[in-house]
């Protein structure tokens, strides 16, 4: 099976950028709200993750979690992980860089599902 979660070189190379500044993160998939359905970029342990959320994989070494009702409607497809020019979400670390994170996505085949 393909990997729930993955991310683009732009992407990882932001990750680094941040993981120097802030060490160990972690992303949550927003499911709407304030920051619409971004991928929220935190210090490590500065979300708190409960029951109703799954860990989906890593994306460069840090763990990527979203709510067990948002994957149910997604769990058909991969997320990638994207970082283009913008403003990111306002709780999100990546806001002062410039840059946001995005999440992009495709449909799994059914040889990736089985």
């Amino acid at each position: 099976m393909a990997e729930k979660v993955v991310a683009t070189e732009e992407a990882l190379e932001l990750i680094r950028t941040l993981q120097d500044v802030h060490g160990d993160l972690m992303f949550h998939q927003s499911g709407g709200c304030c920051d619409g359905s971004s991928p929220m970029c935190y210090q490590k342990g500065e979300f708190r993750v409960g029951d109703s959320d799954l860990l989906l994989g890593e994306i460069g070494g840090m763990p990527f979690y979203i709510s067990k009702d948002q994957y149910e409607y997604w769990k058909h497809t991969q997320l990638i992980i994207d970082a283009v020019d913008g403003r990111g979400g306002m709780f999100s670390l990546e806001g002062p860089e410039g840059k946001r994170f995005l999440t992009r996505s495709r449909v799994f085949t059914e040889q990736e599902i089985e």
